[in-house]
């Protein structure tokens, strides 16, 4: 249902110049914010995995 919602929203915003800025900045944002959570897994990957 979230994804369905998304997309008619993004659907919405992309009719506008400003809309689709909008859509980008979230894009980047989301985007930096999931290689910033990867980066986190990873790296206490290696610290779990040099304890041992």
């Amino acid at each position: 249902m979230k994804k369905l919602f998304m997309f008619f929203a993004a659907k919405w915003l992309a009719r506008t110049p400003l809309g689709l800025a909008v859509l980008g900045l979230g894009w980047f944002l989301g985007r930096r914010r999931r290689q910033r959570q990867e980066g986190a897994q990873h790296t206490e990957r290696r610290q779990v995995a040099a304890r041992r």
